[in-house]
This record gives C-alpha cells, structure tokens and sequence, in this order.
C-alpha cells in the first residue's frame, strides 16, 4: 500500500494526485476506451478496464459542469468491446430459506480473510446497455488465529444482479480478482493501524485528476480513549457482535481517512494534513465529537461542494450523534456540527444516532438519510430522515424504525440490524434496496437486503426470493 502526502496547496494535492495514480496503475487492456461528459473526444490513458466495462459515463465529478445527484453513475458499454465473463457464484447461504430470509452475503469459508466477521457495505451498482454489474466493498476478519491478518480488511465481491454474489477468500492478485483489497497500515504513526472499514465510495472527474475512485474509510489506530462517566450501555469503537479477538467496552480513536484507485482493487493512501494522516481529527475534549470519527459517508451536492456525514458519541448528553462537515476538494474538510442527535424517550433511537447514508433524491431532490438507531438497552435497529438541502432541519419520517431484528431467535438477523447503506433504482425510481448489516444472537453477522414497497421508502421487507 502506498501513502501519499497532500500538503494544504491545492497544486500541491493535484501533483500528489497524478503521482498516487501512477503507482498503482494496472496495465491497460488494447479495446479499452473511457470518455467522460467533461470530456468526451478526449480518452483517459492508463486506466484499467477495472469494472469490466468500456465506456464510463459519470454525473458526478470535481470540475465537471453536471451537477452531482445520488444516483449511481451511469456506465455505457461500447459497441466493439467484449464483455468478460463472470464466473458462477457460489452459495454461501448455509441457512434454509426462511431463517435466512433477505440474507445475500454471509461469512467466508473457514479461514478466509472474511470467515469471522463482516460488515459496513458500500454498495453501488452500474447499468450497461445490455446488463448491469453491483460492487460491493465491505470489511471482513478472519477466524484463523496462526494468521497475521486478525484485523478489519476492507473487500471486494461483484454481483450481476445485487442478490448473487461472487467473493474471493484471498487478497487480489490482478484487477479482475474478488477479496481483499485494503490492509490496515503498516505505518506505526498512522491512525489505521488496528482496523479500517470503509465508508463511501465516490467516482471522481476532472481534467486534472482523471477519474477514480474515492475511497473513503474509518481507520482506527490502538490509542484507547477515557470515558469518565458510566452508562448503561457498551460503548465500543470499533463495534464488534461476536467479540472475537475483540476486548469488549474497548473505544478506539478512529478517524477518516481517504485512498483512491483507478480499479477499485488496488489502493493508494491519499494522506491528509493531520500528522497521522487523517483528513479530519477529533473535537476538544468540551466537543460532542472529542472520543472519535467515525463512518465518513461523502456526499457531492454540486461542483466544488461535498457533505461528509459521520458520527461520535457525544459524552455529555450521552448519546450517538451525526454530524457534518464540507469540502471543495473532497481532501480538506471544515466541520460544521451535529445535526442529528437521540430521539424521543421510549423511542428506538433514544440513545443516539449512527451510520448514516445519505443519498439524494432522483424525484424530488431532497435528501435522504438512512441511520443506524440505539434504543436505550443498546439495541439496534434502521430508521429514516429527509432533509431539503441536506445541510440542516433533518426530520424523521417515522417515529418506528424502517427495518428492525426478525422475529424468532433462529433468524440471521434475530439481535440487531444497522449500517445501512441505500440505494435508488436509476431505471425505476419508486424502488429503494437497504442493503443492512445483520447479527443472529451467537453473534454471526451477515449483509441483507429490504425493497421498498414501491414508493413507500418508509417501509421496506426483506424479500423471500433472495437466495441461491
């Protein structure tokens, strides 16, 4: 993995840009040609055909003159290329239909990168004229104890259809590979030592950065944070359901941080100007966000302004919170404070909010965040809020969760369910996916999937059909 230092000049952090790229660079296939809206007779040299696809076109960008939108962006194939070939997934859903209902991802093999725990999803899809293909990056640990990798990785799997889906058991070797594709660092200084789950990923053009991908995560390094006061609940950081090779109650300082890539597979650090690397460090100690940083999900409004959404638990009131901060760059961020907080007494969110995905809405243009909630015996569960402007006056809409635990304590996801991450249908608008991470009560975890019931994104129900 190599790291790269973006000083506060922004020629500086174009230089740096083009200099990570180079490092990391795959060897471009002959057939491959990529145009994008800012430029579209002008083709991209040294970019891998990482998402087997041949022609790129993005609504989102830095520099570009479309206005950024949630929505996906869109891929085209071109006519005289030749579409790899996916190879068969195979099921990794041990569970008879109805106790896995909704589940589409559950944990590796024994002994893969993946086999003890997985999680945080990042899920984006990208339609062609004849076929569409879903990437998922997610973080996974392994169960082996004789190996070096007992941390979070961050991973890739692919899908031809967002239920099914085809995983590696090993780290990536060639930029057509599935599994690990992020370790934590190396670097005894940095502030993603002891794990590192990803966050968001956003596809970036312009004419001086080329298009990439954005990666950006929550890295946690081994400095453990004091809290002075006692609650009732277990605070952890990063948060662990089976707790293996975890210490429970253990809060670690995690911070975001940023790597970019031009397949998606193999990673360069893009270094802040925090002296461990990170792009943003934590509050004061009288700050509702002095413990730590956590889950930076980046959103681009329009040209040169993005939101980044994350949360921390705020020791004086006692609860999670979501807060916000801004970037024309997408590297250097200023906070701008809480703007989600605990919900009413009784409520499924009384002891905080956390992990949240915001999107834009493709039919109205406000926004939308899907949030993780903590009731008040630390119960987890989905619920929803809409914004106008995605900056201020979020207001729940509905007191009750979006999704919660199954009934019945045989179900995959019968403790808890959260990290939500949702997703708007390009060609049909009506229809919302919850991709959602879930825990049976022995504590394994699996990735899940909710449908809206057609325009209804108040409501959504695993479906029955999502298996193999």
């Amino acid at each position: 993995m190599t790291n790269i230092y973006v000083s506060s000049s922004s020629s500086s952090i174009k230089i740096r840009m083009a200099k990570a790229l180079n490092l990391i660079q795959p060897r471009l296939l002959p057939y491959t040609r990529i145009t994008f809206p800012i430029n579209p007779k002008s083709p991209l040299n040294d970019w891998q055909n990482s998402l087997f696809l041949t022609r790129c076109s993005t609504k989102q960008g830095i520099g570009s003159n479309n206005n950024a939108t949630s929505r996906n962006p869109s891929i085209e194939l071109d006519s005289n290329s030749i579409s790899p070939h996916f190879p068969t997934p195979t099921s990794n859903l041990p569970l008879t239909q109805q106790k896995s209902k909704g589940l589409v991802f559950a944990l590796g093999p024994e002994n893969s990168w993946d086999s003890a725990e997985i999680g945080s999803p990042i899920v984006k899809r990208y339609i062609g004229d004849n076929e569409e293909r879903w990437y998922m990056w997610y973080h996974g640990m392994s169960s082996d104890s004789d190996s070096d990798s007992n941390f979070d990785r961050i991973g890739l799997a692919v899908s031809s259809n967002g239920i099914h889906w085809t995983r590696g058991s090993e780290h990536v070797s060639s930029c057509g590979d599935v599994g690990a594709v992020m370790d934590c660092s190396r670097n005894w200084w940095a502030f993603d030592t002891e794990s590192i789950r990803p966050s968001e990923l956003v596809i970036m053009s312009s004419p001086m950065y080329s298009s990439v991908y954005w990666l950006y995560y929550t890295g946690y390094s081994s400095e453990e944070m004091e809290i002075s006061r006692f609650f009732n609940i277990s605070i952890e950081n990063p948060e662990r359901v089976s707790h293996y090779n975890a210490k429970p109650g253990k809060v670690l300082k995690s911070l975001p941080g940023l790597a970019c890539s031009q397949d998606g597979r193999h990673w360069a650090r893009i270094e802040g100007d925090y002296h461990s690397g990170a792009l943003l460090d934590v509050g004061s100690s009288k700050e509702w966000d002095s413990l730590f940083i956590s889950s930076p999900r980046v959103v681009i409004h329009q040209n040169d302004d993005l939101r980044m959404y994350y949360h921390s638990f705020d020791v004086e009131n006692g609860c999670f919170c979501i807060g916000i901060a801004r970037s024309r760059d997408g590297i250097r961020w200023v906070k701008l404070g809480k703007i989600m907080g605990k919900g009413k007494e009784g409520c499924f969110d009384e002891l905080g909010t956390k992990n949240a995905c915001v999107v834009r809405n493709g039919k109205n243009g406000k926004y939308l965040m899907a949030y993780e909630g903590v009731d008040s015996n630390g119960n987890r569960s989905i619920g929803m809020a809409e914004s106008p402007d995605g900056l201020k006056n979020w207001k729940r809409v509905e007191e009750n969760p979006i999704l919660e635990a199954s009934e019945g304590d045989d179900r995959w996801d019968s403790k808890e369910v959260g990290s939500p991450c949702l997703i708007q249908m390009e060609d049909n608008e009506d229809e919302w996916r919850l991709y959602y991470v879930g825990a049976d009560n022995e504590g394994r975890t699996g990735i899940g999937m909710a449908i809206s019931e057609g325009s209804n994104f108040r409501n959504f129900k695993r479906g029955s059909g999502l298996h193999l």
